[in-house]
Parts: C-alpha cells; sequence; structure tokens
C-alpha cells in the first residue's frame, strides 16, 4: 500500500476524533512535523510510530493498511510480495525497511504479521516503545535487537519474543540487509 493512503486514512481517524497535530503529537510523542509529513505522503512511518498512533486514535495498526476484507483463511503467497505491495519505512530520516504486511484485510485479527527487509542503517537509529508484545524470526542476514540498555545480535532460524513497552530497536545488523517475519500484538 503506498504511503499516501496511509497518511490519509491517519488523517481521517484523527479528524474522526476531532484531534489536532499537535494533539495527537502529543498523545503520541511523535513530532507534530512528522505526523503532518505521513498525512502528506512526505512520510512514511515505521511500524513503531504506527502503533502508537493506532493506539491513540483507538484503532488497530490494519486499519491504516487494509484496502478490503478477506475472508478467512487469510492467505498471502509470497509471489504476492512485490514492491507494489511494500511500505518503505523510514527511521528517523534514513531508509531502515521495507515492510509487506501478511494480515491485511482480516478484519478480526488480533496480532498484525509482517514480512520485514531490513536495511543497513545509515544514521544512528531510534529506540521505540509501545503497549503489546513483538515475536520476529530472522529469516537472512543478522539482526541488532537494542532492548533497553541490552543489545542482541541474531542470526537466520533464530528468534526473539519480547514485551514492547521496554525501549527497543530492530536492525540490520553487519552492514547487509536482513529479513524477518514479526509479528505484533497491540492490546485495545
Amino acid at each position: 500500500m503506498e504511503r499516501g493512503k496511509i497518511g490519509a486514512r491517519i488523517r481521517m481517524w484523527r479528524e474522526r476524533r476531532k484531534l489536532t497535530v499537535e494533539q495527537l503529537a502529543e498523545k503520541t510523542a511523535l513530532d507534530p512535523q512528522f505526523i503532518e509529513a505521513v498525512e502528506n505522503g512526505a512520510a512514511a512511518p515505521a511500524l513503531g510510530p504506527m502503533v502508537k498512533l493506532a493506539r491513540a486514535l483507538g484503532t488497530r495498526l490494519g486499519t491504516f493498511t487494509d484496502d478490503e476484507l478477506t475472508e478467512d483463511p487469510c492467505i498471502t503467497r509470497s509471489a504476492e510480495r512485490t514492491p507494489d505491495s511494500a511500505v518503505q519505512a523510514s527511521g528517523g530520516k534514513c531508509l531502515a525497511m521495507t515492510y509487506h504486511h501478511l494480515g491485511q484485510g482480516k478484519a478480526d485479527r488480533n496480532m498484525e504479521p509482517f514480512f520485514i527487509r531490513l536495511e543497513p542503517e545509515a544514521c544512528e537509529p531510534t529506540l521505540s516503545s509501545h503497549e503489546g508484545e513483538e515475536f520476529v524470526v530472522v529469516v537472512s542476514g543478522q539482526v541488532v535487537l537494542r532492548y533497553g540498555q541490552e543489545e542482541h545480535v541474531l542470526s537466520a532460524g533464530d528468534s526473539m519474543y519480547y514485551n514492547s513497552v521496554v525501549p527497543h530497536h530492530v536492525g540490520a545488523g553487519g552492514g547487509q540487509a536482513a529479513e524477518i517475519y514479526a509479528v505484533i500484538h497491540v492490546p485495545f
């Protein structure tokens, strides 16, 4: 889904809740200029900021990404993960990830599954925190989990499961791209 659609949906939900950009920024601890850039399609939020926006707006993360509803089971074929289905998101000012939503269309879901390509980072990563839990499996490459004051390096086949209220960052390690499957659960 293109970032313009995501931004338009975020704006629509903000306006439905009768919130200004500044009020939403206050509720999410995100910069008001960043929220405006997202709403205008000039920036695509990474998953952490999108979770914060969804929580603050009282909706689930998939509300911003779903184009159509599907019936169970929700099946996403690997071949369907094309550049057109990806969202490129920045972590600050640099490209941090390209993600594909794997539960898109399942209306009653309680988890948000993703296939994510993590890009080598050209800038200092920022830690994110939000309510909920995350489960990640490394498919390829090296992945660095910064979790609070700790740092963990994982390789293909390794997994991590953590409480996402602790400030964290998942990024590519070793100067090479990495691929992961991630499942995020954010309680309502």
